[in-house]
């Protein structure tokens, strides 16, 4: 079974054209000269956090270091986003031109990346010179030593081709792509994170505001945790009910027994509701996923196994999704998949949405949709997602997708330093700020806080706030924990759906899933290939010995079930709460 294909939902925003031109090699005449690198950063390198000087010296040291591979052509691939859509399409067209290094980059769904990336792996051939894949894949790259490491290539056989403008230190998700050894394994290229999605013109309302206050004593607004958001979508769906005569609802979501249904959940809802650990970017020692890691070895997923996949924590955040869903949703969720749920809110009858993804922010803001104003902002904003009622202060909080260049061992040394060019490239300072704003996914720091993101901030919804705010390190992708990213992913869509379609109870769901998983875990220890970090599984002891451990140890995971599940409701006011972030960049050392 192919492993669950969490961006096919993305499709959509790919153009026939932007396919076709991204599936041929890049043709044209190959200049590698300053002239055409000059041509490019007047013609659409703007705007850039650097100078027009500092961008050609960029360009040149791009061009010297591509001399030995000039005609070569490179074979490159990624999911299909609008980010890759503009490096496969434009920038690959610039880097062929500046230094004579033909780019083929492959634009294909993330389940086909994944299954290409295992094939290289498993057989030693050259599928592909150079990948964008999910840092998801991490705890999978660093144990199956097929990948290159970043930060000894760089410094070692890789030196005359890195960058030295690169500025690792720029790179807001670094610790998602490194590994328990403190090295660096993938180069983030693209990031967005799943966020609360709301309709401000709705939530300041006075009427709704003095009704909801009135009801549930206190204030309408973005609530801090699930008991809050419950709150909210009960009131929009069953109080305030219509709109403008249209009829509304207080959530949005979907439930389609559907390989797009597993990263619904591995995109860390289960840490949302306070499943695994204190720690970032993950939990230590259980992950939310509920593995727990003990060293750099996996030992276990199952509460027996002092993991917490079916704890009372994970059984509460798939309860919560399945109310909700029939609650408060509209009635065609519940057999939607993710691809047709994702166009409802921007309709106009969805009051919120807890699962919500950064990177349909451009979709969003598109003139004429009933979710914009005529002037073009937004009637909508994001904000950090409320919590459950298990999660705890410095757990994690939610998902952040972090698509990142990766360099397999099996490539030949030539095509590998030709592709870390290009690499490196299309995330180079020169041309990461417009390439931000033509994807709205950041990975620089400093494109983050350029003065043309503030310009165009009001328009975007909350997402240059969110990204500048101290909540953004509670956001990360898969981490660590998981050793095999493909062979596990793939059991929470087929597990969940039992649950999701009425086959099994939340519990027996997750007993399942948590079963599973250790047996994919006791296989990878007994087949021995992924080392001294590969699993280990702990042997098997009560829950109740495993509660006792977590408390005296001063750690979360497993954690016994509550007696109340739901506290008060608790609010903050969205526009109070961007005002308390910071005005300005974080101070670091300059990168060495």
């Amino acid at each position: 079974m192919r492993p669950a294909t969490k961006r096919n939902r993305l499709l959509t925003m790919a153009s026939a054209v932007a396919l076709m031109a991204a599936s041929a090699a890049v043709s044209g005449p190959a200049f590698a000269d300053e002239a055409a690198a000059r041509k490019w950063i007047d013609a659409e390198f703007q705007p850039s956090t650097l100078s027009k000087d500092d961008q050609m010296k960029e360009m040149q040291w791009f061009i010297k270091a591509a001399e030995p591979f000039k005609g070569m052509e490179i074979n490159v691939v990624s999911e299909t986003i609008t980010t890759h859509e503009y490096e496969a399409g434009t920038l690959a067209k610039a880097f062929t031109e500046i230094t004579g290094i033909k780019i083929k980059h492959d634009l294909i769904q993330e389940g086909d990346v994944v299954e290409k990336l295992q094939t290289q792996m498993q057989s030693g051939k050259n599928v592909y010179d150079g990948w964008i894949n999910d840092s998801d894949l991490i705890g999978t790259h660093f144990r199956y030593n097929q990948t290159v490491v970043l930060s000894d290539y760089m410094t070692g056989e890789g030196k005359d081709v890195t960058n030295p403008m690169l500025d690792v230190d720029d790179f807001i998700g670094k610790s998602f792509t490194t590994a328990p050894d403190g090295k660096l394994y993938q180069l983030p290229d693209q990031q967005f994170a799943n966020l609360y999605w709301f309709r401000y013109d709705w939530f300041t309302n006075p009427d709704y505001k003095s009704r909801f206050k009135a009801k549930y004593g206190y204030e309408l607004g973005v609530p801090v945790n699930w008991s809050a958001y419950e709150d909210i979508a009960e009131f929009f769906t069953n109080d305030v009910k219509e709109i403008n005569g249209v009829k509304v609802y207080g959530h949005m979501d979907y439930g389609k027994k559907d390989p797009s249904l597993g990263w619904r959940f591995t995109d860390a809802w289960l840490s949302m509701a306070g499943n695994g650990d204190r720690g970032i970017p993950n939990g230590k020692p259980v992950d939310e996923w509920g593995i727990r890691m003990e060293g750099c070895r996996p030992v276990g997923s199952s509460v027996e196994r002092g993991g917490d996949t079916n704890g009372p924590a994970a059984v509460y955040s798939i309860v919560k999704y399945l109310d909700w869903m029939k609650k408060y949703a509209p009635p065609q969720a519940q057999g939607m998949t993710f691809s047709e749920s994702g166009p409802v809110p921007a309709q106009g009858a969805i009051a919120q949405q807890m699962f919500w993804y950064t990177a349909f922010t451009a979709d969003m803001v598109k003139p004429g949709l009933p979710v914009v104003n005529a002037d073009g902002t937004p009637k909508w904003r994001m904000a950090p997602s409320p919590h459950g009622s298990y999660w705890k202060e410095g757990m994690k909080l939610g998902y952040q997708d972090a698509g990142s260049a990766t360099l397999l061992k099996s490539t030949p040394a030539d095509r590998r330093k030709a592709a870390w060019l290009y690499l490196q490239f299309i995330v180079s300072k020169s041309v990461s700020l417009k390439k931000s704003h033509v994807g709205l996914t950041f990975v620089r720091e400093s494109d983050i806080w350029d003065k043309s993101f503030t310009e165009r901030a009001p328009k975007l919804g909350g997402l240059i706030e969110f990204y500048r705010s101290p909540a953004r390190v509670q956001w990360s992708p898969t981490g660590n924990n998981v050793p095999d990213y493909p062979k596990l992913a793939q059991l929470w869509w087929q597990n969940i759906g039992d649950a999701s379609s009425g086959a099994k109870t939340a519990q027996a769901a997750m007993d399942s899933l948590a079963a599973a998983q250790d047996s994919v875990l006791e296989r990878l220890e007994k087949s021995g290939v992924q080392g001294a970090c590969g699993p280990k599984l702990n042997k098997k002891e009560t829950a109740e010995f495993w509660f006792a451990k977590s408390e005296k140890d001063g750690n979360v995971a497993p954690q016994r079930k509550l007696a109340n599940e739901k506290p008060k409701g608790e609010t903050v006011d969205y526009d109070t709460l961007i005002k308390s972030w910071p005005a300005s960049p974080p101070k670091r050392a300059e990168a060495k």
